[in-house]
């Protein structure tokens, strides 16, 4: 199939959030340069980065009007320079600008192919989601069998993963979420679920932990709850481990590190991630291998909608009334 000159794409003219995000029928088909492949997109996740970008607050983030998305999944149809073991025909899942579109470019050193019988659909969150919530639980957690875990977002993408992971490690998981999500946390077998928008959370935490406090918190909400994760760690060994911001921002002092959170704070961006410490992210991707060979993590199952519904979608996303992974389905992959 001969690759068009211009092509549907959702396209984000200015920081004012996903209500400004717009489908356009004319923008130009991007072309690979050195190092990237170009992918006709089967499916593009949808991810909270996308929100925070559409707002501005995405740091080093594109500067309006830029076509949205940055995860996809579908066949090479070109190769830029440099680009060695992936060619045209092959199936790939990997992250790039302008995922929300007929086609995009991707990072080829980061393109993972689908696993075997699996579909692009499927694979959403082998490059993004899955990696976060692994990476968050063992070379930055260290979480180890017998220890508590508190997963915030416990019934979105990353969260649904990490809960599925945590319990293979042999983690007793506390899984927060919103009520009417409950039963897909528990249905992955988290131990304890509580609301996510409990009164006093913390409080609730400790009474499930006998006043002990979790030994690990994966914190991506942000806000008043990050105090929350904060004062459920244990004091000296707990580990906070920090890759979302998806309810604002909070600081935390040098003082309240000294004084009142005796903690480990850390930061996890799979992108520096993957920059700056490529072989802990190859140790993350070994052991993903691992899981799936093994049958503890199973293809994705993420709702799809059409490329058009994305601002609503995008909406619904930032305002927590979704439930695990979302694709953008393009006309092109119809």
């Amino acid at each position: 199939m001969p690759t068009p000159a211009t092509m549907r794409a959702l396209q984000q003219s200015s920081f004012d959030g996903p209500r400004d995000l717009r489908l356009i029928t004319d923008a130009p088909v991007p072309v690979p340069g050195c190092g990237e492949v170009l992918i006709r997109v089967a499916a593009a996740g949808v991810n909270f980065a996308d929100i925070s970008k559409s707002y501005g607050t995405f740091l080093g983030g594109p500067q309006p009007p830029y076509l949205a998305g940055f995860e996809a999944a579908g066949e090479v149809v070109a190769v830029g320079d440099s680009v060695t073991g992936l060619h045209p025909g092959d199936c790939v899942v990997g992250v790039g600008d302008g995922a929300f579109a007929e086609y995009a470019t991707l990072s080829a050193a980061g393109a993972v192919p689908l696993p075997t019988g699996w579909t692009a659909q499927q694979a959403l969150g082998l490059v993004v989601n899955w990696p976060t919530a692994l990476a968050a639980l063992k070379p930055l957690g260290g979480i180890v069998a017998g220890e508590t875990v508190l997963i915030h977002a416990a019934a979105g993408a990353t969260g649904q993963a990490a809960v599925t992971m945590a319990k293979h490690y042999g983690a007793n998981v506390i899984g927060a979420a919103s009520p009417s999500k409950h039963e897909v946390v528990r249905t992955l077998g988290a131990d304890h679920v509580v609301d996510s928008h409990h009164p006093d959370l913390a409080a609730e935490v400790l009474r499930l932990t006998g006043g002990a406090g979790v030994d690990l918190v994966l914190e991506s909400a942000g806000g008043a709850t990050f105090q929350t994760s904060l004062a459920v760690a244990k004091r000296v060994t707990g580990r906070v481990v920090v890759y979302g911001v998806a309810g604002g921002e909070a600081t935390l002092s040098n003082w309240e590190l000294v004084y009142k959170n005796q903690i480990h704070v850390i930061g996890l961006n799979i992108g520096v991630l993957i920059q700056s410490a490529p072989h802990i992210f190859g140790e993350v991707i070994g052991e993903l291998g691992a899981l799936i060979g093994g049958g503890v993590l199973a293809p994705g199952t993420p709702t799809a909608y059409d490329l058009s519904d994305g601002p609503k979608i995008l909406a619904e996303l930032e305002s927590r009334a979704t439930v695990g992974k979302l694709a953008l389905i393009p006309m092109a992959a119809k």
